[in-house]
């Protein structure tokens, strides 16, 4: 609601029927604090019910309502994409990668790593495959896996993953661990055999949300970032930068992964359009 004062918005707050209550309590102080500030009150407002069917009507009402920014589960967030007559800000998944190239400074690519999984392990921005070149594989798999077993993380590895560390438990991973958004000390490994491959595995699987590589090569990493299509991409840092305050928008509203109009974590100016003014002295055109 802040952001969308500051940025010269009016917002409609939709929570959900189990924080109903609570909701309403921050809705009233937030107009409260509007109105002692002189600013119009209802600047802010609370949807009138936690109906679903409202949500519908919300939808439909680009006369309105100029952006949705749906927030919570996939399923919400599915339906307000498929059914919104109006522009959606939003990120479905945050399928992220950390690719450690062959050329990779290994202490390096085990402080991203585990960092990228551990830190924060339930948060849209953490690792959830781990992509790893198999020139460097037979010293990195061991050196990152170990690190991340002893901090509690499942492993679901390729066949050539399991065969490098014999010593760890790692399960066979599916077609579906290449999909997957686990949120928790979970993580997928693959061994691929060049930088190609370990882009290909991203478009395919990943959700442009945000992938990072590791490596001392700078045309590798050049490539990387101009050909991986996320919202974020990085360059020997970890994935839990992908943040509007680490990029130093302040707070943010979401983070978008669609390509219009606005991408990546969203402040202030993505909830702002452009506007032309022309100022004249009688001109007219010929």
């Amino acid at each position: 609601a802040g952001l969308c004062v500051k940025s010269g918005n009016a917002v409609i707050l939709r929570g959900g029927s189990e924080a109903a209550r609570s909701n309403a309590a921050i809705v009233d102080e937030i107009r409260a604090a509007l109105q002692e500030a002189g600013l119009d009150k209802d600047a802010v407002q609370a949807a009138p019910t936690t109906d679903r069917a409202f949500v519908g009507e919300m939808l439909r009402a680009e006369r309105w309502i100029d952006v949705i920014i749906p927030r919570g589960g996939r399923g919400l967030i599915e339906r307000v994409a498929a059914e919104s007559r109006i522009p959606v800000i939003k990120h479905l998944d945050g399928v992220c990668h950390v690719y450690v190239d062959r050329a990779a400074d290994l202490e390096m690519a085990v402080r991203i790593a585990v960092n990228a999984k551990v830190q924060r392990p339930g948060v849209c921005n953490a690792m959830e495959t781990l992509l790893v070149h198999e020139e460097i594989a037979p010293r990195a798999v061991p050196a990152i896996l170990r690190e991340l077993h002893k901090r509690g993380v499942e492993l679901r590895g390729c066949e050539t993953t399991r065969r490098l560390v014999p010593d760890l438990p790692v399960k066979e991973a599916t077609e579906d661990d290449w999909r997957a958004e686990y949120l928790a000390l979970i993580l997928a490994v693959r061994v691929v055999e060049s930088l190609d491959a370990a882009i290909e595995h991203i478009a395919r699987y990943g959700s442009g949300h945000t992938d990072a590589i590791v490596t001392n090569d700078y045309e590798a990493g050049m490539r990387f970032l101009r050909e991986v299509d996320s919202s974020s991409v990085m360059w020997n840092a970890s994935t839990r930068f992908a943040d509007g305050f680490e990029y130093g928008l302040g707070a943010e509203i979401g983070i978008s992964t669609d390509r219009l109009h606005a991408r990546g974590p969203v402040g202030l100016e993505g909830l702002t359009t452009e506007k032309w003014i022309v100022l004249g002295h009688g001109e007219v055109r010929e």
